[in-house]
């Protein structure tokens, strides 16, 4: 559970846009909507695959978390680069323009399967982040953990997705209806709270996002790894500033090794239009 601590908190920072624009009547549908398909892909597809490749190539599990590991750096730096580049008509997922081309219940659609694709990749991370953990146990153990924090971390990020989405329409009730003046007080402060709180949980998420994938990559290469762990051990006496000075480090090598690959996409992309050009 601690070594998924980052993409789980990414995941639960990510969700909570997917209903923005919605009936809000239907948000606790989608969440749970979202959470049964990421529930399912979990147990029936990655946790089954981790164990398959565990057994037939083992050897294999550390290049596919480095990939993911690189993945999520890149989605980290998309995200950072988002936060300063300003799209001329002030949209950046096409939530109005799917407003106005599509149905409601189109949208919902849409937006359900565009969190589900998403969760899936932070599952696959998450599954393949517990297999190593386990992988030297036996198979029933392996079960065991693997499905146990496949159920605990599905229920926990939508339920606390949940909670958060309804945080607002709580505090309305309780500002409108309550006759206790301290109760209505800490509605309007919910109402309040509520954007600015979900900006600070989605600036946590990308830098967990950046945490994460560095140090997943890390891992995967011994002396990186040594030297992050030589960081920490020479901050013993004060666990928690070893624990800051590790991850902004790999949140740092994160967000730099996100600017590359975003780079390399683009000048694949280039090179792919121009032989398109040619022919």
């Amino acid at each position: 559970g601690a070594k998924v601590s980052g993409v789980v908190i990414d995941d639960a920072a990510v969700t909570p846009k997917y209903v923005v624009g919605l009936d809000p009547k239907r948000e606790l549908s989608i969440i749970y909507n979202i959470a049964r398909r990421s529930l399912i892909n979990k147990l029936l597809f990655l946790a089954p695959a981790a164990l398959l490749l565990g057994y037939i190539a083992p050897w294999a599990i550390t290049p596919i978390l480095m990939i993911g590991g690189a993945y999520l750096c890149f989605e980290g730096y998309e995200k950072v680069h988002g936060m300063f580049i300003r799209h001329p008509d002030g949209n950046h997922d096409g939530v109005a323009d799917d407003a106005q081309t599509i149905t409601p219940e189109q949208l919902e659609k849409l937006r359900i399967d565009g969190a589900v694709r998403t969760d899936m990749i932070l599952s696959a991370e998450i599954i393949a982040i517990t297999y190593g953990t386990v992988a030297d146990r036996d198979i029933v153990g392996q079960v065991i953990v693997l499905f146990s924090v496949a159920i605990a971390i599905t229920v926990a990020v939508y339920g606390f997705v949940g909670v958060i989405v309804k945080a607002d329409d709580v505090g309305l009730y309780f500002a409108k209806r309550s006759r206790i003046s301290f109760v209505r007080a800490l509605g309007r402060g919910l109402v309040k709270g509520m954007p600015p709180f979900l900006k600070i949980l989605g600036v946590i998420g990308t830098a967990a996002m950046l945490w994460v994938g560095a140090e997943i990559i890390a891992h995967g290469v011994a002396p990186v790894h040594h030297a992050l762990e030589d960081l920490q051990h020479t901050l013993v006496a004060t666990p928690v500033l070893g624990w800051l000075a590790k991850a902004s480090l790999c949140a740092v090598a994160g967000l730099l090794l996100g600017a590359i690959i975003a780079q390399l996409l683009k000048l694949v992309h280039v090179i792919k239009a121009s032989f398109a050009r040619m022919k």
